[in-house]
């Protein structure tokens, strides 16, 4: 259900804008997704978890909002994130 360390510093050093960021938009977005798409495959087989659920929408929820800032700040950086991670359309 959670990602190892190892999977999280691979996805911080893909998304990161400089070396030591772990705090922009795009690299806490892309943690995000990442644990959305772990939980995701987690329902398949568990589909009564609704306490996990809950952290999910939770999740989902926060990933939005951060895509909205980044949108209004930078469309630029938002539309080369969403086209990475396969997020809309």
């Amino acid at each position: 259900m959670t990602i190892t360390a190892d999977r999280k510093t691979e996805v911080i050093a893909e998304n990161a804008r400089g070396t030591g960021d772990t705090g922009s938009p795009e690299v806490q977005v892309a943690i995000l997704t990442e644990r959305i798409r772990n939980l995701t495959d987690h329902f398949k087989a568990n589909h009564k978890d609704n306490h996990s659920r809950r952290g999910l929408l939770k999740m989902v929820n926060k990933r939005r909002s951060l895509l909205a800032y980044l949108k209004s700040r930078d469309v630029g950086r938002y539309n080369s994130l969403i086209q990475k991670l396969g997020l809309r359309k």
